[in-house]
């Protein structure tokens, strides 16, 4: 990431990924499954069962002189049963056949309404043709490629993205940042309801996601879950190679837990429930009596670590279903949430001491956990988030289409991806000015993102979560590149199958500092990206008729 100035005067975000870097997780999460008190939204469609008939019972038979002599004289036994059949039994027989002619009718029609996504994890060279794409805004419209991005004037109006999709009124919210009682009136964990296994299908086929991104997924996922270690954490710097130059245990089991949960498992259901579940056991232990999660690493480690625990465990709480296990998470969420809140400095943001300095990248990992406190319903003080926008305010360059690092330093992709998502999270319309000129510049061919020509993660993890909210051409334009060259980039062989090579086929920004565990989880939050979080400004729900 170019926001540091060089890497000795930014170690700090090393394991965190200098200057957010290596700790970084997913941003809060959405179960964006389905909200916690909810069933899942997409159901599969099943026959109703036949309703049920009275059955007779049968009486022990007479003798019939009139069938022996039809035995006796050849005659056809059928003939003789329909013949002295009584006419229930006949009736019954007539329905019966009917409904199966009925059924196997219909079968066909049911099978091909399903969403089949299971797919063999493809070689590289074929990632491209593999790819399907059935929805518009999957970016695969040659007609409209070479159109402009986007224009102010065909955009539609929203209402705050944070409240997307509300389950009240939309008429009622104010044009401006709602308020923390407005986001609880919402349903808890409206914005995390995409993680359902059945919406995920829904949403991947929706936004262009395909079998070889979901199964990039699902490799990753099997190799974080390798790498677990006995205790229930995650590791930085090994026991794989191509580790991170600092160790930090509660970043790494952070946003290894991020890619499970942006996928759906929690510590109560899951695929990986039972990883997860381990995974809370040593990371809940961590949390200091202030609230903070940060023990080891660098010293600019701190807000990186306390940021991607933030995310991940107001995102747990959000997904949790369970009453008795979501009152054990509430408590400590709500620890977490206060120290961000206490820490903040006077310019508005975070940096890497307690009520210090500001900068960017540090902002937006404890933003995103505070959004997805709000996701779940938490309480988050107005006054906090109004701190965030002067701060970028102030640092905001081009009338706020760019960002860099920190006040006087220049603007960067990285830092402007990263600002903009927080300019989103925190009230800006989709058709916004200066985010219209920001995700424009993002999407001009030396900003597009890349794994062989100035390969950055964490550019990547960002400018994918502007675009997706941003939907139409804007996001169609960047998913037909990530889509493929996300999953080309993953190893395919060998012990470390699933993982992202940070040094391969060419060197991310943040191979020293986050190293290999840092670069796979921020590739696989980046294809999760179509049903991680729901688009801000649509209403979600639309995508799941």
């Amino acid at each position: 990431m170019a926001a540091p100035e060089t890497p000795n005067t930014a170690p700090e975000s090393a394991s965190s990924g200098a200057h957010g870097a290596s700790l970084q997780p997913s941003q809060g999460a959405q179960t964006h499954a389905n909200p916690a008190s909810q069933q899942p939204i997409i159901t599969p469609i099943r026959p109703q069962a036949a309703a049920q008939r009275p059955t007779a019972v049968p009486q022990a038979p007479h003798e019939d002189p009139e069938e022996s002599s039809a035995e006796e004289s050849g005659e056809d036994l059928t003939e003789v049963a329909l013949r002295n059949a009584p006419p229930w039994l006949i009736s019954a027989l007539f329905h019966t056949l009917l409904m199966i002619v009925l059924a196997l009718a219909l079968l066909p029609t049911m099978l091909n309404n399903q969403v089949d996504l299971d797919a063999t994890f493809a070689d590289s060279d074929q990632l491209g043709e593999q790819l399907e794409f059935d929805s518009p805004l999957a970016g695969n419209d040659d007609e409209r490629v070479d159109q402009p991005v986007m224009s102010v004037d065909n955009l539609p109006e929203v209402f705050d993205p944070s409240l997307a999709p509300p389950l009240f009124d939309p008429t009622d919210v104010l044009n401006g940042p709602s308020s923390t009682s407005d986001v609880q009136a919402a349903n808890i964990g409206t914005l995390l309801m995409g993680r359902d296994a059945g919406t995920r299908k829904a949403l991947l086929k929706e936004f262009g996601g395909s079998a070889t991104t979901e199964a990039a997924v699902q490799e990753g996922l099997k190799w974080l879950a390798k790498n677990q270690q006995k205790d229930g954490s995650w590791s930085l710097v090994g026991p794989y190679p191509d580790g991170a130059n600092a160790e930090n245990r509660n970043a790494a089991t952070a946003m290894a837990l991020l890619a499970f949960q942006g996928n759906g498992s929690t510590t109560s259901y899951g695929e990986y429930q039972q990883v997860v579940k381990r995974g809370w056991y040593y990371l809940l232990k961590q949390q200091n009596e202030d609230g903070s999660f940060y023990l080891e690493g660098k010293w600019g480690h701190r807000f990186y670590t306390h940021g991607q625990a933030t995310i991940a465990l107001c995102e747990l709480y959000g997904m949790t279903r369970d009453p008795a296990l979501k009152a054990e998470y509430k408590e400590p969420a709500e620890k977490a949430i206060d120290y961000c809140v206490k820490s903040q400095s006077s310019m508005g943001g975070w940096k890497y001491s307690y009520k210090g300095s500001s900068d960017v990248s540090v902002t937006g990992w404890i933003l995103m956990g505070l959004q997805s406190a709000r996701m779940a319903g938490l309480d988050v003080p107005e006054e906090t988030l109004a701190g965030i926008t002067k701060f970028l305010d102030r640092v905001a360059q081009k009338g706020g289409s760019r960002y860099p690092y920190e006040p006087g330093h220049e603007a960067t992709r990285v830092m402007t991806a990263e600002g903009l998502l927080c300019r989103q999270y925190l009230g800006w319309k989709r058709n916004n000015p200066s985010l219209l000129e920001g995700v424009n510049w993002l999407l001009e061919p030396e900003n597009e993102l890349s794994f062989t020509k100035d390969r950055d993660v964490y550019y990547g993890y960002y400018a994918s979560q502007v675009m997706h909210h941003m939907e139409g051409e804007a996001w169609q334009k960047w998913n037909r590149i990530m889509c493929v060259e996300v999953p080309r980039a993953q190893v395919q062989r060998g012990p470390e199958r699933g993982s992202w090579d940070p040094n391969k086929p060419t060197e991310d920004e943040w191979a020293a500092y986050g190293g290999r565990l840092y670069v796979t989880c921020l590739s696989v939050y980046m294809l999760e990206i179509y049903y991680r979080h729901m688009p801000l400004y649509s209403n979600s729900f639309m995508y799941l008729r």
